[in-house]
């Protein structure tokens, strides 16, 4: 119980309030909230096993594993940087220039090892420079990459004007099409009028006359 940051906490202890412990109250964001602060990004990728919106050092996910340390599982250091590296590949974010699958067998054959035992979270200013390099080059990658998508989409939906939604949907699944630009280049379904509907306007009409 309390107000404020400080609070007094107690638990209830056979029929008995008894004092847990007093101090202030701190909040730790989510993982990804913290990746996405690290990267400079505001959304993971839509489309993470094609898509990659960012990249991070190692130093960068000591600090967030060590940030997020009571809330993880991994007994180790290395174990909860494990954890903070399968969070990037659920958003689409490189670690050292590499997919998120081959960062963790970096880790693994301890290549990060010096990093993890010193427990460095700094990068230097230069390194900063890159990444946000790397940000841009990234961008422009999935930029390409998605008019690429919408103009094979817009291909396929042309082609097969006239035919059920579904089988175009289909078709554009077998092609890969993300979801996002299927949604943005199928037609829009006329509504069907409710049945019985014409019927009753006829009625209405009759009624008139």
């Amino acid at each position: 119980v309390g107000t404020g940051a400080n609070h007094a906490w107690k638990v209830l202890v056979g029929g008995q309030w008894s004092a847990l412990s007093t101090g202030v109250v701190s909040y730790i964001p989510p993982a990804s909230s913290l990746i996405k602060k690290e990267a400079g990004v505001q959304k993971g990728a839509a489309n993470p096993l094609t898509d990659k919106v960012a990249d991070l050092k190692i130093e960068q996910l000591i600090k967030i594993a060590k940030m997020k340390e009571t809330a993880l599982l991994g007994k180790t250091l290395k174990e909860k940087i494990r954890e903070i590296v399968g969070t990037c590949q659920s958003m689409g974010i490189l670690v050292e220039g590499v997919p998120a699958h081959d960062a963790f067998k970096l880790i693994e054959e301890g290549k990060f090892d010096k990093e993890i035992r010193e427990e460095k979270t700094e990068i230097s200013i230069e390194e900063m420079k890159e990444l946000e390099e790397e940000k841009k080059r990234l961008a422009e990658e999935m930029k390409e990459r998605r008019e690429e998508f919408m103009a094979k989409a817009k291909e396929i939906v042309g082609a097969m004007q006239g035919k059920e939604a579904g089988e175009i949907k289909g078709k554009l699944h077998e092609a890969k099409i993300p979801e996002e630009i299927i949604k943005e280049v199928m037609p829009a379904e006329e509504e069907k009028p409710a049945e019985g509907g014409e019927t009753s306007e006829k009625s209405e009409g009759e009624k008139k006359d």
